[in-house]
């Protein structure tokens, strides 16, 4: 495992790992936050399953079909729920920019497909639209920049003291720990990262 193909397998534990801990979060919280938690679990994994390396799974042409109506769906959804939550407008720009890139990796798909063939030989085997690819980019790292610039001020909290405080037994900890503010921070900065990571292939 060396140059693309580790970047590949760091991307893939980047955004497995978002959307490991968004479904943990989606058990401590409710309403439109936890669809919000689901929506990202939804693209942290599907992330993850597009930077796959090709040595691993060299997923057939019509998997990027897939992709892009798996998130085309996702977005609609997203769209009409903007007016509950604002932040689903950003989970929307993302559904829709993974739409962009199952659409821009397909033409490359011939024999390692999407991301597997630009991580592997460059961005010359995409077919990205410069434009919008740019605009995506720049979002992103604004997007990064601003979520990065909220964790500064972040400072743990004083903990109620007695038995509660601990977390209790079983599950209770787990879901006391995934709905820390923090976390959820880092993991969509993460996922951020990660986005733009996807786009430079384009």
């Amino acid at each position: 495992m060396h140059g693309p193909a580790l970047s590949g397998w760091l991307l893939v534990a980047l955004c497995a790992a978002g959307g490991a801990y968004c479904l943990l979060r989606m058990r401590a919280c409710a309403g439109e936050e936890r669809r919000s938690a689901r929506a990202e679990a939804v693209m942290g994994f599907g992330m993850a399953a597009m930077a796959l390396p090709a040595a691993v799974l060299d997923q057939p042409p019509w998997s990027w079909a897939v992709y892009a109506a798996l998130f085309g769906a996702v977005a609609v959804r997203d769209l009409l729920a903007a007016g509950r939550d604002a932040h689903r407008l950003h989970h929307a720009v993302g559904s829709l920019a993974m739409v962009y890139m199952a659409f821009a990796m397909a033409p490359a798909a011939g024999g390692a497909a999407g991301v597997h063939a630009a991580h592997g030989a460059g961005a010359a085997t995409a077919g990205g639209i410069p434009l919008l690819t740019g605009g995506l980019l720049l979002y992103y790292a604004v997007d990064v920049l601003r979520s990065g610039a909220r964790l500064v001020p972040v400072v743990p909290q004083p903990r109620a003291a007695g038995p509660a405080a601990a977390g209790g037994a079983g599950g209770t900890g787990w879901v006391r720990w995934a709905a820390r503010p923090e976390l959820t921070l880092v993991c969509r900065l993460s996922m951020g990262l990660a986005m733009l990571a996807m786009l430079c292939t384009l």
